[in-house]
Formats: structure tokens, C-alpha cells, sequence
């Protein structure tokens, strides 16, 4: 899938700045974000992407005499998974998990290692919520639950759900380009528990689950929470994360509505992990 990148420029620079766009952005419908010296790259899925996202440019609440310059550019697929690949660094969890691509060298040694060889859209700025959600499952007994990855991207925490134990998982993406990753990511890992499906949340219809795993993003979150109810059985865990800590309240309020017990919150940065119950 294409997606666009914009590229923005504050002056003056700061990581204070770039945390409060990334915020903003991220309320917009970016999904992914990469900070450097100068700004953030944003970037979102190219369907996604309208004349009126960037008019809301203007209406970004910045600190005075902040200034802003932009460029939007479309990324075609196979670029942005070099792009990725370049940026993506190994994450240590706990100093109990390593995340890692084949490509790199003089790993250390930890209780689980998992290979992830990128090839799809997913940027640093995720890195936050990848370590929140790895962090969650780390402290969750998994041990013969069936599990479902939604939003699956790489398939990692697909990946750590089946060596912690899980009995059964199901990785969904409705991005073909991570469909295809996970399906790689699950060979080279050895998995043998993991069924990876290509669509939406309608593919859970009817399916029951001991655990939801969710890292996307606060739209799609508020709009499926009550489908993961659905789908989680009695006394089952939805964790999710994708969402800013603004984002809290929104959060809750919908998962009550839903029926969810609210059981604990985590953050990192300005991200947040989440963890609900169901109860009845």
C-alpha cells in the first residue's frame, strides 16, 4: 500500500514541539511518525490522505512563535519498506525480550528473541507502543489461551504470544503488505500456533478469544472496541495501545459502554497501553 509522507520542519526545533504534534497528528489520522533534528515525518496510509488534512494544518496549537514548514510526498511501497528496514534499531523490553531484523549483529542473550524482517509500513514513532504492548504480554499469562493479534502489522506480538505459551492465534491486518510480513515473520520464528488472515475486524465474527491484542490507532479503536467485546469470552483481557494520553478518557468511556472493566494504564512518552476486563 502507498502511503504519504509529510515532512515538517518547526523552527524552533525541540523534542517538546515534535511531542505535541505527533499528538495532533496522530488525532488527524497519522500513524506512524519519525522525529529527527529538524521536526517529524508523518505518514499515512495513502487512502487516507485529503486537501483537508493539510488545511488543518493551520489550526495546529503550537507554542507561540513556533513556526512550521511542510512537504507532502508519496512513498510508494516497495520505498518505504527500504526506508523502514534503514531506520528500524533492535528493542530490548524489560531486558527479557529483543525484538530484532536478521540483519543485525551482537544481539545479547535474552529469554526470548524475536526476528522481525520488516517489509511494510511502520514507523519509529511506533516503537513506543510496540515496547508498551511487548511490556503488557511479558506480565500476562498466556499460558493455553487463544489469543488474537488485531492490527497485527509484523506479527511480533503474535510472535511473543505463542512463546509465552498461547495455545492458538490469530494475527489480522487489513494492510496486504502486512498480511504478507507476518505470514515471513511467523517462518522465520518457527511458529506453528499462528494463523495470519488479511482483513478487518468482521473476520472475527463469531470467534471467541482469551486475549485481544490491539496496537493501532484511537479511531479505529473507538469504532471497534464493542467487536472485541463481542468476541472476548468471560473473564478475558483486551489490551490495546495506539492511542496518546489525551486519548484516556475517550478510551474509557467507551469500553464501559461497552462492558469492559478498566484494569490498569501504562504509558511511555506521550503513548499509552491499556488493559480491560470482561467480566460477565
Amino acid at each position: 500500500m502507498d502511503y504519504i509522507e509529510v515532512k515538517i520542519q518547526t523552527l524552533p526545533p525541540s523534542k517538546e514541539i515534535n511531542e505535541i504534534l505527533i499528538a495532533q497528528l496522530a488525532d488527524m489520522g497519522f500513524e506512524s511518525f519519525a522525529e529527527d533534528d529538524f521536526g517529524v515525518n508523518a505518514y499515512i496510509k495513502a487512502p487516507d490522505f485529503s486537501d483537508d488534512i493539510i488545511s488543518r494544518f493551520d489550526e495546529l496549537f503550537l507554542p507561540e512563535d513556533t513556526k512550521i514548514s511542510y512537504k507532502v510526498e508519496k512513498i510508494k511501497a516497495q520505498n518505504w519498506n527500504a526506508k523502514w528496514e534503514s531506520d528500524f534499531e533492535p528493542i530490548i523490553v524489560d531486558d527479557r525480550c529483543l525484538v530484532r531484523a536478521s540483519f543485525h549483529s551482537g544481539i545479547p542473550e535474552l529469554e526470548y528473541d524475536i526476528i522481525i524482517d520488516p517489509k511494510m509500513a511502520f514507523g519509529t514513532g511506533h516503537h513506543q507502543t510496540t515496547h508498551l504492548m511487548i511490556e503488557a504480554i511479558l506480565n500476562a499469562d498466556l499460558t493455553n489461551k487463544i489469543v488474537l493479534d488485531m492490527g497485527c502489522g509484523t506479527g511480533v506480538l503474535a510472535i511473543l504470544a505463542e512463546m509465552k505459551g498461547a495455545k492458538k492465534i490469530t494475527a489480522i491486518d487489513i494492510d496486504e503488505w502486512a498480511y504478507r510480513n507476518t505470514l515471513e515473520n511467523i517462518e522465520i520464528n518457527g511458529c506453528q500456533k499462528i494463523e495470519a488472515l488479511c482483513g478487518d475486524v468482521k473476520l472475527i465474527e463469531g470467534l471467541g478469544f482469551d486475549i485481544i491484542l490491539a496496537n493501532i490507532n484511537l479511531n479505529i479503536l473507538l469504532s471497534d472496541i464493542k467487536n472485541y467485546t463481542e468476541s472476548l469470552l468471560k473473564g478475558g483481557l483486551l489490551i490495546i495501545s495506539g492511542i496518546l494520553k489525551h486519548d484516556i478518557n475517550a478510551i474509557k468511556l467507551n469500553a464501559a459502554d461497552s462492558g469492559l472493566t478498566h484494569i490498569s494504564t501504562s504509558t511511555r512518552d506521550e503513548w499509552v497501553t491499556m488493559s480491560f476486563e470482561k467480566l460477565h
